[in-house]
């Protein structure tokens, strides 16, 4: 028995040890999150309630549209992976991220029109638009309702249309379960700390893809699951975009020239939303890869780079 109470006790101590530093680890990411967000951006008031946006570099101005689980740093992040500070970026936090406001029964509509309220704001006339993931349907409805102020439009895994294929219903779940993870900081760090490879599952990542990234390619990766930290500030965006309605056909009014980027294996916004956008959108140029997921980014970095940059100064002075 002495024996027995002695290795219980000693088990008690390892658990004790390692809860105390699990809490310090979680203290520790939480504060650095933190820290990233506080500071760094603006906050003007609207009629569409408070538009939180950073800015920075120069040259033609850039409206940068980050995805689910974002906000203003997202774009950022963006930014120095695709475009640089050779362009003039502004990137706004969505309805319910960090300070932007969200208000009941808001659509992409209504966030579109708040973009031209910033860009009005800060007295930009014409921009090109480059949206990632979730920040395509905004960005979309932006091109469709504001012609005459978008140079070139660029979706890199972005999100277009509702679909019934069961390929989508898939991607709803995932994207239902994704939800439910991002409405709590703990929730979110310890399942991303613990399980990251099963949470990129979710997130439209093969394990194929996973294991071929390099190590800057998975810095990248990791810089956007860490940057998303922390979730509680962008709850309601997150559930935001989980349940407005899509452009869908609506996109066939859109002029500005379109560079549409995505992987054939992404399976949380799935293949089909780019053969959609491409089919839907006059003239809109399709760059497809067999390979990289919803981290397609990450994967094909150097060249979704050569070729947005390309997109944006062959359109720049444009319209």
């Amino acid at each position: 028995m002495g024996a027995l109470r002695r290795v219980l006790a000693g088990v008690g101590a390892v658990t004790v040890v390692a809860g105390v530093a699990t809490v310090v680890a979680y203290r520790r990411d939480m504060a650095v999150a933190q820290e990233r967000v506080r500071g760094h951006s603006e906050v003007l008031a609207s009629p569409f309630g408070d538009i939180e946006f950073s800015q920075g570099g120069r040259g033609p101005a850039v409206l940068v549209v980050h995805g689910s689980g974002g906000g203003f740093d997202q774009g950022e992040l963006l930014v120095r992976a695709v475009l640089g500070d050779d362009v003039h970026w502004i990137a706004p936090s969505r309805f319910g991220y960090l300070r932007s406001t969200f208000v009941a029964g808001a659509t992409f509509d209504d966030q579109a029109q708040a973009y031209a309220a910033l860009l009005d704001h800060l007295r930009i006339e014409r921009v090109a638009v480059v949206a990632l993931s979730h920040g395509g349907p905004s960005a979309l409805l932006f091109a469709a309702l504001y012609p005459a102020r978008v140079t070139s439009l660029t979706l890199i895994s972005a999100g277009v249309a509702a679909s019934a294929e069961p390929s989508q219903q898939q991607a709803n779940r995932q994207g239902d379960a994704l939800t439910w993870i991002f409405q709590r900081d703990y929730r979110y760090w310890a399942i991303t700390t613990a399980f990251r490879r099963r949470f990129l599952g979710v997130m439209g990542v093969s394990d194929e893809v996973i294991d071929r990234l390099t190590p800057s390619q998975r810095a990248l990766a990791d810089a956007v699951v860490d940057g998303m930290n922390p979730v509680s500030r962008r709850a309601a965006g997150v559930r935001f975009d989980n349940q407005a309605a899509m452009p869908n056909a609506r996109i066939a009014a859109i002029r500005a020239p379109t560079l549409v980027v995505h992987a054939r294996d992404d399976t949380l916004q799935t293949f089909r939303n780019a053969e959609f956008a491409a089919a839907s959108i006059p003239g809109a140029e399709l760059l497809a890869f067999d390979l990289g997921g919803h981290l397609l980014l990450a994967v094909e970095q150097p060249v979704i780079r050569a070729r947005v940059l390309a997109h944006i100064a062959g359109h720049a002075g444009d319209r």
